[in-house]
């Protein structure tokens, strides 16, 4: 349907602001935000506050929970034992009362702030600027503030919540509980994880899980006294076989696994030996049997070599419910009324969303900016899809703010046909 005269103001609005918010982005991806950076993420956080504030938003700092140790990599830069970041979580009520709508980003990437990737480069042609966390996701957030402050500028009392933790890009083990809990008392969630480069729409992601496994020997000397050993990096390869074996991608069944360490000398055999993984599934089911095979990895007794295993399945599978398909449609036609398409798609990635909509909060997390190349150094961003990702988030708020109901409640609408294309 055509834009109201209200939305069309709304986006005169927005598109006024198409050099401010590159400016604010430029501003923004300055500020060294890799997790684990404590006073970065807290002068970032502090930044956006104000600007929420502002706003009328009442801010409080929602403690983080602590992280398993056993989930630190070798040679991660990000202590383990850091005090957890704080959530923070900012509401506005509106004219209708208490917020309904829920938006959520995280405030950490992935980028090292002593590498050399720290600043927003725009290209020749301007179609496109790189920089760390320029894409995911400080455009994204960026969009959602200007957003609210273009609706409140034209005089729209809308209610919100919007919150922003900064461990989403190592698990969210540390904020899980204060999304969970936002998640209870809102009616929908908007995620502003960035577009996928084509602008699709992510309406459903696979769930993951972390585990360990450690493998324990008995050292010796390789010349003198190999029977004696029990080497546990042999161990431990035996066990990534059979981890292989359980992979079965038809059957939505991933498992990886990433760093891997053991022994320290060739003439030794080793006494101990250990590898990282991860865990992808499609639904609750797959994720139920994958833990049950991973724990059954371990070992029983003392017998050596013997195998200890960790498992933590922190990111719930977030399929395309009937609530989900519903408020998709409805971000799919206000985006078709701006003249922007937006197919849907099916990822493996997955997000804050994931836990969202796990505790019972219907979810979109795709809202943000378009770009590519994310969590490498030439992430970028489209810089034309500031404003038209804003307009859309803008709009999108404001019809959602007048017509709640009509989003989320079944309609006498065929559904869409065929399922989404799968994405990366």
């Amino acid at each position: 349907m055509p834009l109201s005269a209200r939305e069309s103001s709304l986006c005169h609005r927005v598109a006024a602001r198409a050099s401010a918010l590159l400016e604010d982005l430029a501003a923004h991806v300055a500020i060294p935000t890799g997790t684990g950076h404590a006073s970065g993420i807290d002068h970032y956080r502090g930044l956006l506050l104000a600007r929420l504030e502002a706003l009328g938003g009442t801010a409080r700092l929602v403690p983080g929970e602590p992280r398993p140790a056993w989930l630190r990599l070798p040679h991660a830069r990000d202590p383990i034992d850091a005090p957890p970041p704080p959530t923070a979580v900012v509401s506005r009520s509106g004219s209708d009362g208490p917020p309904a709508i829920l938006l959520a980003g995280h405030l950490d990437t992935v980028h090292d702030p002593r590498g050399s990737f720290r600043e927003l480069a725009v290209a020749p042609d301007g179609l496109t600027a790189s920089g760390p966390g320029a894409a995911d996701m400080k455009g994204g957030i960026l969009i959602a503030v200007a957003a609210l402050e273009c609706l409140a500028e034209e005089g729209h009392d809308l209610g919100w919540t919007f919150v922003l933790n900064a461990d989403e890009e190592i698990g969210s083990f540390q904020s899980a509980a204060a999304l969970r809990e936002a998640a209870t008392v809102h009616r929908v969630g908007l995620a502003l994880e960035p577009a996928l480069p084509d602008g699709s729409l992510v309406i459903e992601r696979m769930g993951t899980g972390m585990f360990r496994i450690d493998a324990h020997g008995r050292a010796a000397h390789v010349g003198r006294e190999f029977a004696r050993g029990a080497s546990a990096v042999y161990a431990l390869a035996r066990t990534i076989t059979r981890i292989e074996a359980m992979v079965d991608l038809e059957a939505g069944r991933i498992l990886n696994i990433g760093p891997i360490e053991g022994g320290s000398v060739v003439n030794a055999v080793p006494d101990h030996a250990a590898a990282w993984g991860n865990v992808r599934f499609r639904d609750a089911a797959t994720q139920s049997a994958l833990e049950q095979e991973v724990l059954a990895l371990a070992t029983r007794g003392d017998a050596l070599p013997s195998i200890d295993v960790h498992a933590i399945f922190n990111r719930p599978a977030k399929p395309f419910t009937p609530p989900v398909q519903r408020l998709a449609r409805f971000v799919r036609d206000t985006a078709e009324d701006l003249g922007q398409t937006m197919p849907f798609a099916s990822t493996g990635g997955v997000c804050d969303g994931n836990i969202l909509q796990e505790a019972g909060l219907p979810t979109l997390d795709t809202l943000g900016v378009r770009g590519g190349n994310l969590h490498r150094n030439d992430e970028y961003i489209e810089v034309s899809s500031l404003v038209d990702r804003c307009q859309l988030l803008a709009t999108l708020l404001l019809r959602l703010s007048l017509g709640l109901d009509q989003a989320l409640e079944p309609q006498e609408r065929a559904e869409p046909p065929g399922r989404p294309r799968n994405a990366g």
